[in-house]
């Protein structure tokens, strides 16, 4: 089986997995899982050959070209065009992480970690053979902000070995934070931040599905809607749900297991090519948002008749900028990729290396500059419902049409998605996921000077003071 179909994929949630939202154990997660289907629809762009006699999805494509990137470009920017970049974690995100990860065995098969590198490949495998979906969990929950991540009562809380049998490990801890949890077929555990050298029990990387008993899901509150699309056409579809992850002595088979009480594997695999392999996702689908946006804005200020004030048209070319910078970002990036070694191409890491602290920033300013040009018109928005009353319609149509005679249903439909962009409950979510999902600002900025300073010499200071100094005195009498 490869390429689910929304069916297949609900049908695989039916199982006996632990997750709790508003205190209550979740009976039946299964509604509807178009985003499976949309692969279908899209089957030029989204769909590869296996090498099996099936297809699979383009994100578990391991690049070993320029030419790879390109198709798996094409590819992860059609999957994005399902929620107009919305949806931060769709699983292509993990596909494409693991992917990356298989492509590299001299990373994975160091340090005597040959058998984790063989179970990691086989599980890839798995991911695009029976089109898994994935979450993830990498950050340890911090109690104490005065007492580093991985001392003290901060590391108590880590997730750690606990025990060992013949065919599995025991791990115990929790995880945050674990969007799409709820919905997805397995749970992988992955380095994401260096650990201590002198605490190998929590260097692990294992995956497990969601069922696995003593894996406990707490999701904060759920931002769905029942409501029609008109009305909050992402609120009503999307919610990709976050998830706090409690590992309660869970038992993780042997063959599952990646990397086993490893520091040096676990240290290292973050360090070369994942950048340049996971970026090229996310700035996709970071591109595909801002393009929404800034069309959305457009079509705001042109309904009420404000295209040409100035300080309208400076907000429209910032949103215009932040999409066009990213771009040229992405095609820099795919331009000067490389093999990174191992045969697999990933793209050139510093253009991201400058995108992981801006676009956040960006992405908050967008909602911002939304808010600004939709201003008391986000507040009095009739709902589908209100055209539907006889009564009601005649007088919408009249006081709430658009300029130059834009339909009121229309202009409605326009500023509600707008708000359910950026001030609805699921817009403000949106909203800090977009600040703290490539970590913080600060951090990524001090990250990109130390990655500079590592990946040329600079010395054009001390070759401009040679040069002046070699040019013979000038009198300027």
């Amino acid at each position: 089986m490869a390429a689910r179909t929304g069916d297949e994929y609900l049908a695989g949630l039916k199982d006996r997995r632990a997750v709790w939202v508003y205190g209550q154990a979740v009976q039946d997660l299964t509604t509807h899982a178009d985003f499976f289907d949309w692969q279908h629809i899209h089957k030029e762009q989204c769909l590869i050959d296996d090498g099996r006699g099936g297809v699979t999805n383009v994100s578990n494509l391991i690049p070993r070209s320029r030419e790879d990137l390109q198709t798996r470009h094409r590819g992860l920017e059609r999957i994005a065009r399902y929620g107009v970049g919305m949806l931060g974690r769709t699983p292509d995100y993990v596909n494409v992480t693991f992917a990356g990860f298989a492509g590299q065995p001299s990373l994975w098969q160091q340090a005597g970690n040959e058998q984790g590198h063989e179970n990691l490949v086989a599980f890839q495998q798995e991911i695009a053979a029976r089109d898994l979906s994935l979450t993830h969990t990498i950050i340890h929950p911090v109690v104490d902000k005065r007492v580093p991540d991985y001392e003290g009562v901060n590391l108590q809380l880590a997730l750690r070995k606990v025990d060992e049998t013949r065919d599995s490990i025991i791990v115990k801890g929790a995880r945050i934070l674990a969007t799409l949890g709820p919905f997805a077929d397995e749970l992988a555990v992955y380095p994401a931040h260096p650990i201590p050298e002198e605490s190998p029990d929590i260097a692990l990387s294992f995956s497990v599905p969601m069922s696995t008993p003593g894996l406990k899901v707490l999701c904060r509150d759920h931002y769905g809607v029942s409501r029609s699309v008109f009305d909050f056409p992402f609120s009503s579809r999307f919610d990709e749900q976050d998830a706090f992850i409690i590992f309660d002595n869970v038992e993780v088979p042997k063959n599952r297991v990646f990397c086993d009480s490893n520091p040096d594997v676990f240290n290292m695999v973050i360090r070369r090519g994942w950048t340049g392999n996971i970026m090229q996702q996310t700035v996709i689908r970071a591109l595909v948002k801002l393009e929404f946006a800034y069309e959305l804005a457009t079509r705001m200020v042109e309904v009420t008749g404000q295209s040409g004030r100035s300080e309208v048209t400076q907000m429209l070319g910032e949103l215009w900028s932040y999409a066009e910078l990213t771009r040229s970002a992405l095609k820099t990036a795919e331009a000067d990729a490389f093999d990174y070694g191992d045969g697999t191409w990933f793209c050139d890491e510093r253009p991201f290396y400058a995108l992981r602290p801006t676009l956040p920033g960006w992405m908050v300013r967008v909602n911002d500059i939304l808010k600004q040009l939709g201003s008391h018109n986000l507040l009095a928005i009739p709902s589908e419902a209100d055209f539907s009353d006889p009564d009601l319609a005649p007088l919408l149509d009249h006081y709430l049409r658009g300029a130059d005679e834009v339909p009121a249903r229309e202009r409605s439909r326009l500023f509600r998605t707008a708000w359910d962009f950026a001030g609805s409950a699921l817009g403000g979510r949106v909203e800090l996921y977009e600040r703290f999902y490539l970590a913080s600002a600060p951090r990524n900025y001090s990250l990109a000077h130390m990655s500079a300073q590592r990946n040329r010499e600079w010395n054009a200071v001390p070759e401009f003071w040679q040069a002046a100094d070699d040019m013979p005195a000038v009198n300027f009498k």
